[in-house]
């Protein structure tokens, strides 16, 4: 078995472009231990037991419900799951809080208010602050005695987060700062003890504060009306000459942005994690009407349409879901890795998610699509019933809208994703340019038209993945070429390479996870894992190559354009697979067991 240090060798962030990985070496929900299936089940409990049969009443807004489950949860240990032991929490590791945030993606308008609570509510303080703000308020903030808000955006800065108006002027007797202006769509506002502000002293440095709720000074706006998640308490924010004492300023003067964009890279990763277990959820409920809808004197669920809906459901998911895990154990190997180098705990989780930030964007991005989609066609499958508020499909597809916006755009995601690989190859961090010049010496050379082993169940797919990567660096190392530095402005090229990207991580995270479950199980045990991968890349291989020709035809003509695109279908070339077949298959395996079950 391959050690901790010889895993972290074998893909460092952004090298999956590059760098091949093996099955092996790749962290699946299976991997799953005892224990962590007990959290799991625990908090998956907790979820069904407690706050499913309240729902309606959340999204009511009913007072002190969400707060009492807040209390309910931290007695469990749940609030604190990751924070560490010698503050009051749990100190689990980063694959045991994965098990746990996928088990909360199916609360809706709670798992919004835990989410903002245990993630940008907590992080910053565990991250950021000194050991007096930590001994202060991490206890408190595992057990709920403190509940906690994060107050970043503003009517005039969005993703735009250094175009904050919040100003922090520093008292006559200097033991104070002074702070004015306003803060909107702030979660866990109504609620609050505890506010992350963030602010620019004198108007220009940049600089987090943390803010007592009810100082005086302080203020809320109304509830908002909002399309979604709708028991999620979302309220403006006003400070009016807030006097904040100097030993709250979080973090280094003029550093916020630090706290701001740390903060986010786990916070994308964990909202990817809630959607794996909102579409599990709203697949299952999909399945079930489907069952017990009769129409034609037969269920519903006989029928071809629907189950295309619920396989494709499935074979979504279940890349989503493997891709998650792969980055949740490339996280945790990181974290184990700087740990015995004699970094402290809590900085490596730091530095290890800094590290994978582009597969952290990438993994925001394609949750929360996934999930839109699959709450979509549950609506579909529904029906009439599906557009009423008595039935739980409206509900879900309302709530997983603001996905594509939390934790920064999908927009700027795809942007970001591209532009961090971008300058880690600058910085020397990656080999980008050395593969992307040999693909070009590649497209001038004869196609290979060598053939996979009939005995690799994936030969064909494994070997179309290494394409794909040339087509991505094909098409990326044009765009750098030609635009250089100005490559930033050419948003519509950044987003088609970045569709590229995320396809591909999604496509090679499904057959490393279906190839590690062979090697377990065996091919006959896995066929309808072989069936959700094959469909997936399948289908996934149609839409790299699209996204490429969008991209190249954007920046080329002549015999460079004509070169380039017969490239790029040599590229993403794949052996024609049977899908209606491959998909009834995945459906009716959905159908008998009434759930999602892979």
């Amino acid at each position: 078995m391959s050690t901790l240090t010889e895993k972290k060798d074998v893909l460092k962030g952004g090298q999956f472009l590059v760098k091949e990985s093996t099955a092996a070496d790749t962290y699946i929900r299976e991997d799953i231990t005892e224990e962590q299936a007990m959290i799991a089940q625990s908090t998956a409990d907790f979820i069904s037991q407690r706050v499913a049969p309240v729902t309606k009443q959340i999204d009511k807004q009913e007072p002190g419900l969400v707060v009492g489950l807040l209390h309910e949860i931290a007695e469990l240990g749940l609030l604190g799951a990751s924070v560490p032991e010698e503050y009051g929490g749990m100190g689990v590791d980063f694959n045991t809080d994965t098990f746990i945030n996928e088990e909360m993606g199916g609360g809706h308008s709670f798992t919004a208010a835990y989410a903002a609570h245990t993630g940008i509510g907590t992080l910053p303080i565990l991250y950021f602050g000194t050991d007096e703000q930590k001994k202060k308020y991490l206890p408190g903030l595992a057990n709920a005695t403190i509940k906690a808000s994060y107050c970043l955006t503003e009517p005039g800065s969005g993703s735009d987060a250094l175009g904050a108006k919040t100003k922090a002027v520093l008292s006559e007797d200097g033991k104070h700062y002074i702070i004015n202006g306003k803060k909107m769509l702030i979660t866990n506002a109504g609620f609050a003890d505890l506010l992350t502000v963030f602010a620019k002293i004198d108007g220009e440095k940049f600089t987090g504060f943390l803010v007592d709720a009810k100082a005086e000074g302080v203020s809320l706006g109304a509830e908002e009306d909002k399309l979604g998640i709708k028991g999620s308490s979302t309220r403006q924010v006003f400070f009016n000459n807030v006097k904040v004492p100097v030993e709250n300023v979080l973090g280094e003067i003029g550093k916020g942005h630090k706290i701001a964009f740390n903060a986010l890279n786990i916070g994308r990763y964990k909202l990817c994690v809630f959607t794996v277990g909102g579409c599990k959820k709203a697949c299952t409920t999909s399945i079930q009407y489907a069952n017990e809808r009769i129409q034609f004197n037969v269920p519903i669920s006989s029928f071809g349409a629907i189950k295309y809906k619920l396989a494709e459901m499935a074979s979504r998911i279940y890349a989503t879901d493997a891709a998650t895990y792969r980055v949740s154990g490339l996280i945790e190997d990181d974290i184990q890795a700087r740990v015995e180098k004699g970094i402290d705990k809590v900085q490596a989780k730091l530095l290890a998610a800094e590290e994978f930030a582009v597969e952290c964007a990438i993994l925001k991005v394609f949750g929360s699509e996934v999930l839109d989609y699959v709450v979509d066609e549950s609506v579909q499958i529904f029906g009439g019933t599906g557009f009423s508020e008595e039935y739980p499909a409206a509900r879900a597809y309302r709530d997983a809208r603001i996905n594509r916006i939390f934790e920064g755009t999908n927009e700027i995601n795809r942007l970001l994703a591209v532009g961090m690989l971008v300058k880690k190859a600058m910085k020397g961090e990656i080999d980008l340019f050395g593969p992307a010049m040999a693909v070009q010496k590649e497209l001038m050379s004869v196609p290979d038209f060598s053939t996979p082993d009939a005995d690799d169940v994936f030969g064909a797919e494994r070997k179309a993945l290494i394409n794909v990567k040339k087509a991505i660096l094909m098409t990326a190392g044009a765009a750098v070429q030609k635009f250089m530095q100005n490559l930033e402005k050419e948003q519509e090229v950044m987003m088609n390479i970045a569709d590229m990207l995320i396809e591909l991580f999604a496509c090679e995270s499904a057959l490393l996870k279906t190839e590690k479950l062979i090697s377990i199980k065996g091919a006959e045990a896995c066929a309808l894992n072989i069936d959700l991968t094959k469909v997936y890349i399948s289908d996934s291989l149609e839409r790299i190559n699209l996204a490429g020709k969008h991209a190249i035809t954007s920046f080329n003509d002549g015999d460079i354009l004509r070169i380039m695109l017969m490239g790029l279908k040599r590229f993403t070339k794949l052996e024609p697979f049977n899908t209606v077949a491959a998909r009834r298959r995945i459906a009716d395996k959905l159908i008998a067991e009434n759930q999602y079950c892979f």
